[in-house]
């Protein structure tokens, strides 16, 4: 991985706070667990204990990490950091179809990869649903020699950068700073070490100047046992390259001969689709991305223990997404709405730490921000989204909470959160329900285009469950669309004699509606209009909050159920 300014080159406008906050962020983020108690932080990074808990609820109020007891843990609003780099490259956007595309025609899994540093960091990932597949997320960063993407990136390098390549390689052998790949076998003795450095050195070159002449390279095994691969460079307009390509395989179904032959024709065609789009797409205007509470406002909230300077750096960084390509000083301080100083202040700070490159075209975000937890959370399910939500939620109102999707003319239960009432609703994740007699199938029914909700409902027979159930076909539609026209879904005692549900539609970042969630309780416990109007509010913001987060996670890679 790329180094760091040493710490005799410390700029004068370094902004502490900034580079403290992102210390912890990336601590979090590179931990072997998810959960991270503050005072490991502190010894991991060397800061003050008082330091960390700053940082910590600065961090937490800003949603980029959230609280288990006394643990902290990644929230999904990190994902906006890799967000802004994904975004500004235009990557996602131009190449992602095209290997999806290419994925489909090969039935074999694509990914996208950019160089970082001296490591290979994916971008994207079109990966096969089998039982040997493919793990890598997007963010995971590979060392260059070891994937078919390094040696079409290190053909380039100049001596400098192979310098710093061997530097690393000689420090980690074993890779162990590259959590995504086995490591490898240690060797017996310092002398066998040394001679395999050589030995690495050698065909690492040996492959760099392959690829050069032939323009593709392969990874035959390098990575892993059985796993092969063959990659192609894409580049953009100006001839450098953007990124590589990769189909990957295994060797049960090809060998990396007959991977090659079946793989680089349509590879080589999709290659060309890809530089002929990121020639064509032009750098738009930004425009301000949509932002929670000010940092000025927080601060005054929250007093000593928010740090303003951490909060308005993030924002810097942020600002990066809200188009492709570089941005000015003053186009990044008029979307965050920060003085130019401020603002360049941070930028100098982002600088510092290898997160921004300054040209002559403006700043660049660069490929490391992904470090800061976007291949963690890029992973999060729709329940590891939802379950946090869902555990608040009950504690509010004290109600059991779930989340569903449809199923054919079912719903079917993916996250729940019992009240701890001693009468509570008993239902577990997995649970099918008729959605025609539940508030989260209308939401969903609701949810559907006219059409394909017509031709779903017209299947359906409904069965009085209760004597409340709404059986008719007329009186369904109409209960169907009255609860799309309202934005949420209401059933009194329609499943279950006794049992009322009011449930809000999830959506993601494209504004479409993938679940619902609700709020199930006893009838008896207050009239529908107490009950409407004490949990409604309540509801309505979980569905907000879940919608926010898995429009952050969603935005570039798709977002499993469970």
């Amino acid at each position: 991985m790329a180094q760091r300014t040493e710490p005799d080159e410390l700029p004068e406008e370094l902004v502490g706070p900034l580079e403290r906050g992102l210390a912890v962020l990336r601590a979090v983020a590179a931990g072997p667990g998810t959960r991270h108690r503050p005072g490991d932080l502190a010894r991991t990074t060397g800061l003050a204990r008082s330091t960390v808990d700053r940082v910590a609820t600065t961090l937490l109020r800003l949603g980029y990490v959230r609280a288990e007891e006394r643990d902290l843990l990644l929230a999904p609003r990190a994902a906006d950091l890799g967000n802004a780099y994904l975004c500004s490259t235009g990557l996602p956007e131009v190449v992602g179809p095209h290997a999806v595309a290419l994925a489909d025609a090969l039935d074999e899994s694509v990914s996208v990869a950019v160089p970082d540093g001296d490591g290979v960091r994916f971008v994207a990932q079109a990966a096969r649903r089998r039982a040997m597949a493919i793990s890598f997320r997007a963010g995971d960063v590979l060392p260059a020699e070891r994937c078919a993407p390094g040696a079409l990136f290190a053909a380039d390098w100049a001596d400098a950068e192979w310098e710093t390549w061997r530097a690393r390689h000689l420090k980690d052998p074993l890779d162990a700073a590259f959590p995504a790949v086995p490591p490898r076998t240690p060797s017996a003795s310092a002398s066998a070490s040394a001679s395999d450095a050589d030995s690495v050195e050698s065909d690492f070159r040996a492959r760099a100047d392959r690829s050069r002449t032939d323009g593709w390279a392969a990874d035959d095994q390098l990575i892993e046992a059985g796993l092969i691969a063959v990659a192609l460079p894409v580049r953009d307009a100006t001839g450098a390259v953007a990124c590589a390509v990769s189909v990957v395989s295994h060797t049960s179904r090809h060998d990396i001969d007959s991977l090659a032959a079946i793989a680089l024709p349509p590879l080589r065609a999709a290659v060309a689709a890809m530089e002929a789009g990121l020639a064509a797409a032009p750098a738009a205007e930004r425009e301000a991305l949509p932002t929670g509470p000010g940092a000025a406002a927080l601060k005054e909230e929250l007093g000593a223990g928010f740090l303003q300077s951490l909060a308005r750096g993030l924002d810097v960084l942020c600002a990066f997404g809200a188009a492709r390509g570089p941005a000015r000083l003053s186009e990044l301080a008029r979307l965050t709405g920060l003085p130019r100083a401020t603002a360049r202040r941070s930028l100098i700070t982002l600088r510092h730490l290898g997160y921004v490159r300054e040209d002559d075209d403006g700043f660049r975000v660069l490929p490391r921000v992904l470090e800061l937890g976007h291949a963690r959370v890029s992973g999060l399910t729709l329940v590891e989204i939802a379950t946090p939500h869902l555990a608040e939620l009950v504690v509010r109102v004290h109600e059991s909470a779930s989340v569903a999707v449809l199923d054919g003319e079912d719903i079917r239960y993916v996250a729940r959160v019992a009240s701890s009432r001693i009468m509570h609703i008993d239902i577990r994740v997995g649970t099918r329900l008729p959605a025609y007699a539940t508030s989260m199938g209308r939401v969903l029914l609701g949810a559907l285009p006219e059409g394909e909700r017509a031709a779903l409902l017209a299947g359906v027979t409904p069965e009085a469950l209760t004597p409340h159930t709404v059986t008719t076909p007329e009186a369904l539609a109409e209960a169907v669309a009255e609860t799309a026209r309202r934005g949420y879904g209401w059933v009194e005692q329609e499943l279950e004699e006794g049992l009322r549900s009011l449930a809000a539609p999830v959506t993601d970042g494209r504004g479409r509606v993938v679940a619902a969630v609700n709020v199930a309780l006893h009838a008896g416990r207050s009239s529908a209009e107490e009950s409407l109007a004490a949990l409604l509010p309540h509801l309505l913001g979980t569905a907000a909050a879940i919608s926010a987060d898995l429009a952050a996670v969603s935005r570039w890679s798709p977002v499993r159920v469970s």
